[in-house]
């Protein structure tokens, strides 16, 4: 492997195979020769701007990792994080299989592109306690996913019952946490209920 290869594999190793076009041109390879790799088999364009190296099985959760790279800013970085339904299906605390991706970026977030069938965007700040790095993408907190469909009131309260109380059950949500929530009243009448 020469040292253009080691940096991209070094960077889709994190992403569950997955890259982007800037972080290939960071890596060494030019622009040029992006097209040159595609026909060779090497790397398989995902979607715009975005490959995974063939050497990389493609798997369920790989969707998660491709979608937040859509979502990266000028900077370079995702802004997404995903949300609402799919956090709680992520954290397996509830049965719903939300047919689209529900993904929170900032209110400035931007992009020139369509907005992909596939997912539902959030606009809202996130704090970096709320979220959780997984591997290739973000995903918010259990306690916050709850907090959000109880403000949007997309889901019944007795769904949002259960997940509350799984997730204090199996140690993902805490009651220090509920108590420092701008919602705390709200969560404890959940758990009354």
């Amino acid at each position: 492997m020469n040292d253009a290869e080691n940096k991209l594999f070094s960077i889709a190793e994190t992403q569950q195979g997955y890259f982007t076009t800037r972080q290939a041109r960071e890596a060494g390879y030019s622009y040029e020769t992006h097209h040159y790799h595609v026909a060779r088999g090497t790397w398989i364009r995902e979607a715009r701007g975005i490959y995974r190296l063939a050497r990389f099985p493609v798997t369920e959760e790989g969707q998660y990792v491709l979608w937040s790279l859509w979502s990266c800013g000028r900077d370079g970085n995702p802004q997404g994080v995903y949300s609402h339904q799919t956090a709680l299906s992520l954290y397996e605390l509830s049965d719903v299989m939300p047919l689209r991706l529900h993904m929170t970026v900032p209110k400035s977030f931007r992009r020139s592109s369509a907005l992909p069938a596939v997912l539902i965007l959030h606009k809202g700040e996130l704090g970096e306690p709320e979220t959780e790095q997984r591997s290739g993408y973000r995903v918010t907190r259990p306690l916050r996913a709850i907090a959000d469909l109880l403000q949007s009131g997309t889901e019944s309260l007795d769904r949002l019952t259960a997940a509350l109380r799984e997730g204090l059950a199996r140690g993902l949500i805490t009651s220090p946490e509920i108590e420092h929530s701008a919602l705390r009243e709200s969560l404890k009448s959940l758990l009354k209920e």
